[in-house]
């Protein structure tokens, strides 16, 4: 049973008061309590405070489901919900926009193949590691809807959802799998791609169909045969059976893990160093006491470089010549504490070496004399701040005891090719809004600095391949329909036609 708070002594009593009357046992035997809606500041909605949000406005607006769905992950239902509208366009687009989009690269790419999800699909064990390990992750968040599901657990069954598609799917799988499905010759290759990925998002139609029934419908039924049912919410629930259960891999979820985690962290250095992702650069380096975390993740080496766009991946067995440590005294924490000392205690904590540093960060605490003469002082690592330098040419950055170091220095040959990839965007950006269909040839034509020309001359064979460029040419012939671009601050015109 499921209603509002209010109805704890009213709708919930009666009902357990004549059951037990007439039948000797309870009315139901699971309840959800939804709790009040509040204003965004956490004010309960009245017209003569006018803060009341009108829900069909919402609805209007966004649609039902998203509606659903911000009630279903932004808390538990049982606590006081304060409702804020950006909320429902963070859902919208971080859920919605994310399954839609997904969907769309499927079937555009499908319908050009004629694909068929009734054709005999590849045996899970004989596909690529990339799709063993997206459907070992489908299974393991089925399992755990499954479980809080049966737990009458809304949100906790939401939520991994919206963590799946978004981390593992649309940002990982579908990003690194995209040459599959459009340059791929390989036929079988091709087809345990499309078999995947259609299980996957018919998988998550069905898992969001409780909370989400209409846009899950809706992708159901482009996603349908004439031989399954007319709709979603007339096929069965997902479980993890033991079928599933058979192509289940920790060991290479755990894999994959770890390279998300360097690939996020290294994200993380590139737009701190504002060095764009397709600018290449010479190596990441990374460190861990972890020896199974480190050989997860030079298993995992060339997935790493080809989405970081880096040239190789190197650990290092020590942070030697990867960080300095820097410690610094936290003036807040520790003010009150020393009065007019704390500059000599303050000095004393930055001096320490790194067998000090090593000392505070094992033992949680370090015994320091300040330089004023007075006594020595015991130090929390609580009372500090504990920061990485990166030396000479890297920036590095900790997450727990992982140290990933990003080597910035661009040489003269990773410079162009960092032009030609932005040339590359660029070609691509024209031939989207020419209107030309994604598996057309073209010709290209351009004028730019000599920088950029000889980029282009040296990368010719992979910008063609990358942009299906039959030819590049370095002119621009009267009557062609010509944009001026920037690329690094250089103005660059380009022209594309389709080739005969």
């Amino acid at each position: 049973i499921c209603e509002g708070v209010d109805q704890t002594r009213g709708w919930f009593y009666t009902l357990h008061n004549i059951a037990t009357v007439l039948f000797d046992k309870p009315a139901f035997k699971n309840i959800i309590v939804n709790d009040l809606i509040l204003d965004k500041n956490g004010q309960k909605m009245s017209k003569s405070k006018g803060n009341v949000v009108q829900p069909f406005e919402i609805i209007d607006q966004y649609g039902v489901d998203p509606l659903r769905w911000y009630f279903a992950t932004v808390n538990n239902p049982w606590i006081p919900k304060r409702f804020d509208e950006k909320g429902i366009q963070e859902v919208y687009k971080k859920f919605f926009d994310t399954l839609l989009n997904t969907y769309n690269f499927f079937a555009m790419y499908a319908n050009i193949d004629g694909f068929d999800p009734q054709s005999e699909a590849p045996a899970v064990e004989r596909r690529p590691e990339m799709d063993r390990w997206i459907l070992s992750r489908l299974y393991t968040i089925v399992g755990v809807v499954n479980t809080e599901m049966d737990r009458y657990d809304i949100t906790d069954a939401a939520r991994p959802m919206v963590e799946f598609l978004l981390d593992d799917v649309s940002n990982w799988y579908v990003r690194l799998n995209r040459r599959r499905f459009w340059k791929s010759e390989d036929s079988a290759d091709k087809q345990a791609a499309y078999h995947t990925l259609y299980e996957v998002l018919m998988s998550v139609v069905k898992l969001m169909a409780p909370i989400a029934p209409f846009v899950a419908d809706g992708i159901y039924q482009n996603l349908r045969s004439d031989v399954m049912a007319e709709s979603v919410h007339l096929t069965d629930y997902p479980v993890l059976d033991e079928a599933r259960q058979s192509h289940q891999d920790a060991a290479l979820e755990a894999k994959m893990a770890a390279a998300q985690l360097v690939v996020r962290m290294a994200r993380s250095l590139r737009e701190e160093t504002r060095i764009k992702v397709r600018q290449p650069l010479p190596e990441i380096l990374v460190y861990s006491p972890d020896k199974g975390q480190i050989d997860n993740i030079l298993l995992m080496k060339s997935i790493i470089r080809e989405e970081l766009n880096v040239k190789d991946v190197t650990a290092r067995e020590s942070l030697a010549g990867l960080v300095e440590r820097e410690v610094k005294a936290n003036f807040k924490v520790l003010g009150p504490r020393f009065g007019k000392r704390m500059k000599s205690v303050a000095a004393a904590i930055q001096n320490l070496d790194e067998a000090g540093i090593s000392t505070l960060e094992n033992a949680g605490k370090i015994s320091v004399e300040p330089e004023d003469g007075g006594p020595a002082e015991e130090i929390l690592i609580s009372e500090v701040e504990l920061r990485d330098r990166g030396i000479g040419e890297l920036a590095v950055t900790r997450r727990h005891a992982l140290v990933v170091g990003l080597v910035t220095a661009i040489s003269p040959e990773l410079a162009q090719e960092g032009l030609a990839r932005e040339f590359i965007n660029r070609i691509q950006n024209l031939r989207k809004e020419s209107g030309l269909d994604i598996t057309d040839r073209i010709r290209i034509f351009y004028g730019g600095p000599a920088d950029l020309m000889a980029a282009v001359n040296t990368l010719d064979g992979y910008i063609r391949g990358e942009t299906l460029a039959m030819e590049i040419r370095a002119e621009l012939p009267a009557g062609l329909a010509v944009s001026e671009v920037q690329i690094e601050e250089m103005a660059v015109r380009i022209g594309i036609e389709k080739a005969g």
